[in-house]
């Protein structure tokens, strides 16, 4: 599962998911991406479960990128537990995601095949997906490999 090597502190605040993702929003890396439509946080849980969907629809064909990585702590009391007496310990990582970002990117397949991973693996995310295409920085055109 993915997680950070180390941080510099354990413990984070929640935060708040306004607004959308202006970096990250576009196909960068692959030819065909999956982009968030809705705020959330995605466990490394989620991550590599869509990760596996990704890989064994694609059976060693193409090459996948993970543009997301889990850097946030999120803290949990142990059940049947008083309040009080602190915040709980680290219990798993997320990584905070807004409408807007590309989360998965696969390259090197048919657009057919690509598809159909990424609509597989979106169905092992809590949020709305949309499959996008890589746009041309020229001429604003998708691009059809």
């Amino acid at each position: 599962m993915l997680m950070p090597k180390r941080v510099k502190y354990r413990k984070q605040f929640r935060g708040r998911m306004k607004g959308k993702a202006m970096r990250g929003n576009k196909v960068d890396f692959g030819d065909i991406g999956l982009q968030a439509l809705e705020p959330a946080w995605i466990t490394s849980r989620q991550i590599e479960a869509a990760r596996r969907a990704i890989v064994r629809h694609l059976k060693r064909r193409g090459k996948g990128y993970i543009r997301i990585f889990p850097d946030k702590s999120v803290t949990a009391k142990p059940a049947e537990t008083r309040m009080g007496k602190g915040k709980g310990s680290v219990d798993h990582w997320v990584a905070v995601v807004k409408p807007g970002r590309v989360m998965f990117e696969i390259a090197g397949v048919d657009l057919d095949v690509a598809t159909e991973a990424l609509r597989l693996a979106s169905y092992k995310l809590p949020i709305k997906c949309k499959i996008i295409k890589r746009i041309d920085p020229i001429s604003g055109v998708e691009v059809t490999d």
